[in-house]
């Protein structure tokens, strides 16, 4: 058995989210409880973190959050330690992982999207430790027709405002505590995307041209369960 040399890192799985776009389906049930193909879309995410030895995962809760604390537990089933940082109200995603700190520790940390649909290997990134100089790391995918003009560019392996093409976010990042801590314009509720440009010319960026999908419409929804469905 191969030992693995760097030990895995906690993960924060984004969740508190009002799943707007996805109503009537999201009325009465939180976004990240959707089902795919009969499965909830979280679990999608839990299962590749936990297949690459992610065990330590904190989910952030808002909107029907209770719901997702009920159907998820403690985690034990997935093979998993979960914890929840509870948000009154969405925090957006930098802020609510600003408040999701004090459990995330001192080391870098990954950071998913559960409304993503990825079939990223995350081992990639946990045998590839951030240099030490580095404040995070991107998950790039070629641009969807819903973000044809896509988000940053890459330039030599770092996020670029400047560079094209772009690529969009793919809601999937490895970062140190520092990029939020040391934000000069930090706030209770702000989003990741002026963080990354906080940060352009400093932070890696990688494009990944596996599955990928956000499923943050019906429509999208749809398509992603018959692409699941054909390689069934």
């Amino acid at each position: 058995m191969t030992t693995r040399q760097n030990p895995a890192p906690v993960a924060m799985v984004l969740a508190a989210g009002f799943g707007k776009r996805l109503r009537p389906l999201t009325d009465r049930m939180p976004k990240p409880l959707v089902p795919v193909l009969g499965k909830p879309l979280i679990e999608y995410a839990l299962e590749r973190l936990t297949a690459a030895g992610i065990t330590r995962i904190v989910i952030n809760t808002a909107y029907l959050g209770e719901q997702i604390r009920a159907h998820l537990g403690n985690g034990e089933r997935f093979g998993a330690a979960i914890q929840y940082s509870t948000e009154d109200e969405p925090l957006e995603t930098a802020g609510g992982i600003t408040k999701a700190l004090p459990m995330l520790g001192d080391a870098p940390f990954l950071v998913v999207n559960s409304d993503v649909w990825c079939d990223f290997d995350f081992t990639r990134w946990i045998e590839n430790p951030l240099p030490d100089n580095c404040p995070g790391r991107l998950l790039m995918v070629p641009n969807p027709p819903h973000n044809p003009e896509g988000d940053f560019g890459i330039d030599n392996g770092l996020l670029s405002g400047s560079t094209k093409p772009r690529y969009t976010f793919a809601g999937i990042s490895y970062l140190r505590p520092q990029i939020l801590t040391g934000y000069p314009n930090a706030r209770e509720r702000y989003g990741l995307g002026e963080v990354f440009a906080h940060n352009e010319d400093i932070m890696q960026a990688e494009v990944y041209e596996g599955g990928w999908c956000d499923v943050g419409t019906p429509e999208r929804l749809k398509k992603l369960e018959e692409r699941l469905r054909s390689d069934i």
